[in-house]
């Protein structure tokens, strides 16, 4: 059988088994398409919170990232962790005491004002875009090589399979789904990785084949993978950082984003209480340890793969030759995402860092440049090929990727469109409108965004990891003081969220704008932007951090010297924090 149909079905079953289950679970109420009938068992809701969590960023370019950047890029995968433990502990909990699902519900509640709540849709609709950009991304790279087509068209498909069954079954089809998808992807992610780890260093757990020694060489993995990098001109890749600010801030824009994106938040009301709340959120933490467990292994032996593949003789001897290249770099020339130049015309492959500190080496050597382009958010799909892995390995990380791609992409859109249905159109401009007039607008909203997101995902603003980097950015600026305030702060009164929020929202947004060069506006991106021209050397998807300080000084300036809010809210924050007697904040 040949690759391709080994891909196609992998790919192909765990589609059909998807749209059966949206079948099976369609759902027919607002309260079904929102959040599933409230009545999910909290294991099964922690597996599709990790599935809605660990998204293409995670499962295609979160190791892609590390595995380029080294540890320098291990912020993405402290940042989201800890991200999460915060959602579960500051926040999930408090927000399902208080009885409403969806973001700019409890804004609007809490801060007794329209206004707020059209805020909190705004940055809500901003943020979640931008994330589901990502996504979507993603499931183009991966749909691109495994079913051998271009990428646009890899994305196009994604598009309509989403639309299929998270338009149909609403959460509760989205739910079911991401149970199942998540089997599939840490299945996927896993065994590849174990295999690989047997390979270089005959450890059967990658995250400690990560600390043992290399098989050929006899020296500890990461010491060899730093010898190989900085022969060609790489930054050792356990190398520090130099710019700690910088990479304090992104960590932490990273967690707080994460705590304050609502497709995970609305999860948190799938379940029937406040307690099983609680142990959803331990039992998602203990299925996405798993996977970010042995991401940081994945992305050393995928680096180390790599370079031994281009320069199998070692680092200062000759380059594979082009015509000799291996299959999996064929493969991949398919889909535009690896690209060959030869600059010096010897008819090898030069893969090395291209630096005026690594200029003198080069010349000696004949190399006019680096001749090798590889996309990063192909080296996890790429690994099993790399690796020389059997072919049902490859067609079972395909399915893998497009799991994770698809799973947090449905989340994303359901949040949209709970916010444009419930909260802008239901909760604002018409709330006399039926719930069956309600769930049409939530499937025809959702419809919508899933034709904006493919068309701004065919020109995103960077790699899968680095554009969801951004809405965690914009969510950490905007959405995460709200929500903390709203739990915490008696003091804080509508105008000062409001204001908090647009000031947080508009200072993060005009610095990505200027440094970054992007801004939903497709064609004008690039990642290659000047670091020394950055404030303070923070870069864009660090500012989420500053712009919540901003939004938390702004929020509580403004309160302070206007009025208190009324005594009712104010009774009602007190009440959220205890265990018992939440007054209006009830379970349900």
């Amino acid at each position: 059988m040949s690759q391709f149909a080994i891909n196609l079905l992998f790919v192909g079953g765990s589609f059909a088994l998807y749209i059966v289950i949206a079948i099976w679970a369609r759902a027919g109420s607002t309260k079904e398409f929102y959040v599933a009938g409230g009545g999910v068992h909290p294991v099964m809701n922690g597996m599709a919170t990790a599935a809605d969590w660990m998204s293409a960023a995670s499962f295609i370019s979160m190791a892609g990232l590390i595995s380029v950047g080294g540890y320098a890029n291990s912020t993405y995968l402290m940042g989201w962790t800890g991200g999460y433990v915060l959602l579960a502990m500051l926040l999930a909990p408090y927000l399902r005491k208080f009885g409403k699902f969806t973001v700019p519900d409890f804004i609007g509640d809490r801060f007794y004002s329209s206004g707020a709540r059209l805020v909190a849709v705004a940055c809500l609709i901003i943020a979640s875009v931008t994330y589901v950009i990502g996504q979507m991304t993603g499931a183009g790279v991966a749909f691109s090589r495994f079913l051998e087509v271009s990428s646009d068209a890899g994305l196009i498909i994604a598009a309509v399979i989403v639309f299929m069954y998270a338009v149909l079954g609403g959460m509760k089809g989205i739910t079911y789904t991401q149970v199942a998808q998540y089997v599939v992807l840490i299945v996927a992610y896993t065994i590849p990785a174990v295999f690989i780890s047997l390979q270089l260093t005959d450890t059967f757990l990658p995250p400690l084949g990560l600390f043992s020694d290399h098989v050929q060489s006899g020296v500890p993995l990461l010491q060899k993978l730093d010898e190989v990098v900085r022969e060609l001109g790489f930054v050792d890749y356990t190398a520090d950082v130099d710019n700690k600010l910088n990479m304090v801030l992104f960590t932490l824009s990273l967690m707080i984003g994460t705590a304050g994106l609502p497709h995970v938040i609305i999860r948190f009301f799938t379940v029937p209480k406040v307690a099983d709340a609680r142990w959803s959120a331990g039992w998602a933490l203990v299925f996405i340890a798993i996977l970010y467990l042995t991401a940081p292994a994945v992305a050393s032996m995928a680096r180390l793969n790599l370079m031994t593949t281009i320069f199998p003789n070692g680092p200062t001897a000759d380059a594979v030759k082009y015509e000799e290249r291996p299959d999996w770099i064929k493969n991949w020339e398919k889909t535009g995402l690896i690209k060959h130049d030869d600059l010096n015309g010897d008819g090898r492959i030069q893969l090395y860092n291209h630096s005026p500190a690594f200029a003198a080496t080069a010349t000696e050597r004949g190399w006019k440049g680096n001749e090798l382009e590889v996309n990063n958010d192909i080296l996890v799909l790429a690994n099993p090929e790399i690796a020389n892995l059997p072919g049902w390995v490859v067609g079972l990380i395909a399915a893998g990727g497009l799991a994770a791609a698809l799973s947090t992409a449905a989340g994303l859109l359901l949040a949209i469109s709970s916010a444009i249905s419930h909260d802008l159109i239901k909760g604002s401009i018409n709330p006399h409108i039926t719930e069956k007039q309600e769930l049409l607008y939530a499937r025809i909203s959702m419809g919508l965004a899933i034709v904006v997101a493919t068309w701004l995902g065919m020109d995103p603003p960077g790699f899968a990891a680095q554009t969801v980097a951004l809405a965690f950015g914009i969510a950490a600026a905007s959405i995460f003081p709200a929500l903390m305030m709203g739990i915490f702060s008696k003091r804080v009164n509508s105008k000062g969220a409001i204001w908090g929020m647009v000031a947080g929202m508009v200072f993060t947004c005009v610095y990505i704008f200027l440094y970054l060069g992007w801004f939903f506006i497709p064609g004008t991106a690039s990642f290659e932007n000047i670091p020394e021209n950055w404030i303070f050397g923070i870069s864009p998807l660090s500012i989420g951090a500053i712009g919540a300080a901003i939004n938390f000084l702004v929020a509580f300036g403004v309160s302070a010297v206007t009025e208190q809010p009324p005594k009712a809210i104010q009774d009602l924050v007190e009440s959220v924090r205890f265990p018992r007697g939440a007054g209006t904040a009830v379970d349900h």
